[in-house]
């Protein structure tokens, strides 16, 4: 049902737009490009982990991987660094992109990290890639509060999680391609030019971004809008967000559920190499299969939700069974050290856990990022799912501490942390927000 967007301020709908666009396809299709260029950025530096085992890098000569203290911990860093700009960019990139509007804050996003990917290549010390890091970091933290806001904009409610599955699938695809694209370039070029393949497609996508009539095509505003617009009114937004009780939720389970993300990110292959022997050549066979499950749960948790609201049930019921189904799936991975010892020679039953957990995972995180624009309005939606990033962000960056001084000689401690992360975030979700739909506050 359209109102009349006169009664919303500073909403930007188009009053013409249908509600039901196709267009929306088309909207959610750039944004999965735009999210799969942010994690071949993002993932380059884990990708090409080999081909840094150089002096800068505090790499020795004839240790084993196990015992490179400095090399593992110079390595941490440069990721701490990236995860601790992700999280600082997000306490402002939300709520910039809700005053310019999602066509200018996405822009502006990718331009930034598209340039500071590029910037990767020239540095010759561990300082210079803690900056581009930082640089990268800054700019990528914009993506997510943009694509969740474009989908409030263009999407029903029981559309919202198959949407951003689908969109969020991209950092999958991103595994796909960027093992095969990386290992070719940095095998004909260098480390340096992976950096610059990848930088520059964000600088294209900015290009086509513009270029689109976003603001032209979107779909005017809705009653479900108008009810959630009381949510944040009266007052400077900060405040009557620190009341909300489903804002903490929402921050409290990206703080505990997103730093398993970022190990699978940054330390699959590593831990593959470590433990298996596997290069960058072999390597990409494993991380193809792995996130191909991974998109198939990203887009299988955001239909389960909406496959069950449209067969009457509640939203609260469709967005917290699909976690609760997400969140058992993932519990197996605390069995990934034992498969060392069960299987020494064949990484697949390793593998096969890991591809249940990362599908579980993102099918998870279909799910609770939709939860913000089930109680906010979309004026407001891109700073709770941008502060939310920065906690993510923070428990990423304290989790990639942990991992880098103890994965090697306790992978049972770290494994056990990542499978009963996501039942404890609903937990806590469920006490604080008993049902979505229903205004909470503290």
């Amino acid at each position: 049902m359209s109102i009349n967007t006169a009664s919303l301020p500073d909403s930007g709908f188009s009053a013409s737009a249908p509600e039901k666009s196709n267009i929306r396809w088309v909207v959610c299709g750039l944004l999965f490009l735009a999210t799969t260029i942010n994690y071949m950025d993002r993932s380059v530096f884990s990708l090409i982990e080999p081909l840094l085992h150089l002096d800068f890098m505090g790499w020795v000569p004839g240790l084993d991987a196990a015992h490179q203290t400095a090399y593992n911990i110079n390595f941490g860093r440069v990721l701490i660094c990236f995860q601790i700009a992700y999280g600082v960019g997000f306490l402002f990139a939300g709520r910039i992109i809700d005053k310019l509007g999602t066509k200018t804050g996405y822009a502006l996003a990718i331009l930034i990290w598209g340039c500071a990917s590029i910037s990767h290549s020239v540095v010759t010390s561990v300082a210079g890639f803690c900056i581009a890091r930082i640089f990268l970091g800054l700019g990528e933290s914009g993506n997510f509060p943009a694509a969740i806001k474009a989908t409030t904009e263009w999407f029903p409610s029981e559309e919202r999680a198959l949407a951003t599955g689908l969109f969020n699938s991209g950092s999958n695809a991103s595994a796909f391609i960027a093992p095969v694209l990386i290992a070719a370039v940095a095998a004909r070029w260098g480390w340096h030019a992976a950096f610059i393949c990848t930088g520059s497609m964000g600088l294209v996508w900015a290009i086509i971004w513009v270029i689109f009539p976003y603001n032209k095509l979107r779909r005017s505003a809705t009653q479900t809008q108008a009810n959630l617009a009381p949510v944040t009114q009266g007052g400077s937004i900060y405040p009557i967000l620190l009341r909300h009780r489903g804002f903490w939720a929402f921050c409290i389970a990206k703080g505990i559920t997103d730093p398993i993300w970022w190990f699978y990110l940054f330390y699959l292959p590593k831990f593959l190499n470590d433990n298996y022997g596997l290069n960058l050549s072999h390597v990409k066979y494993p991380l193809i299969v792995i996130y191909t499950a991974a998109s198939i749960g990203s887009i299988a948790g955001g239909w389960l939700s909406g496959f069950r609201m449209k067969h009457g049930h509640s939203v609260n019921s469709g967005r917290k069974f699909a976690l609760l189904i997400c969140s058992i799936c993932v519990l197996p991975i605390m069995l990934v050290p034992h498969m060392h010892t069960l299987f020494p020679n064949n990484a697949w039953p390793a593998i096969s856990l890991f591809c249940l957990a990362t599908a579980a995972h993102q099918g998870w995180s279909a799910n609770l990022f939709s939860t913000p624009t089930d109680m906010f309005p979309s004026t407001s939606v891109s700073t709770v799912v941008g502060i939310g990033g920065a906690a993510g962000a923070l428990g990423g960056a304290c989790f990639t501490w942990l991992v880098s001084h103890f994965f090697s000689l306790h992978p049972l401690l770290i494994f056990t942390m990542a499978g009963l992360a996501y039942v404890t975030a609903l937990l806590i979700f469920q006490a604080l927000v008993p049902r979505l739909g229903v205004r909470q506050t503290i």
